[in-house]
């Protein structure tokens, strides 16, 4: 990755956490990976819970001239209103990833849309939708493998890093099911 800039959008609702989750992945490329610049930003509605949320990062090997997210490379979606919202400035042939509950109406833009149960994720296998984060952050780390950004174990180790004393092992075990899911298409 010469200097390229890469943009990551993380969007949903209040209370889904999507801004730790941007935070976390900030913090897991600019502490645990050498030589690349972060900046993170965050918007939300008006609403503590329920209104639209996004938080983003740009991260680059390279200066970074604008701290604001323009056309993303990547983006992780957890609602249809914030799907409605933010992914029509989708950088083509970027990733959106898009959970398969809440978006019930995947965009139709050029861009490689996955669909993968994000939600059901967290409710079903972990027992616990307040963990629907840790599984999206999952996701985003194999897509930040395969960019060659960072490993993994970055991403794992600012979740150690951010989450409450206690909730270690619940919230790897929800990071570790989101990896598999992307893994499978990824």
């Amino acid at each position: 990755m010469n200097d390229q800039r890469y943009e990551i959008r993380i969007a949903g609702s209040g209370g889904q956490g999507v801004i730790l989750a941007a935070v976390i992945v900030g913090e897991a490329l600019a502490l645990y990976e050498e030589g690349l610049n972060v900046v993170q930003t965050q918007a939300y509605g008006p609403e503590a819970r329920g209104g639209a949320s996004k938080a983003e990062v740009v991260v680059s090997r390279g200066k970074i001239d604008y701290p604001k997210v323009t056309n993303p490379n990547l983006q992780v979606i957890l609602t249809q209103k914030a799907c409605d919202e933010y992914v029509h400035d989708a950088l083509p042939n970027s990733i959106v990833i898009v959970d398969d509950f809440f978006v019930t109406e995947p965009p139709k833009i050029n861009a490689n849309v996955y669909s993968l149960p994000i939600v059901r994720t967290a409710r079903e296998e972990m027992g616990r939708e307040i963990v629907t984060n840790m599984v999206a952050l999952g996701t985003i780390a194999r897509v930040l493998e395969k960019w060659q950004l960072a490993k993994p174990e970055s991403v794992r180790r600012a979740i150690l890093d951010r989450v409450p004393k206690g909730t270690e092992e619940l919230n790897t075990k929800a990071f570790e099911l989101g990896y598999a899911l992307m893994k499978e298409k990824l």
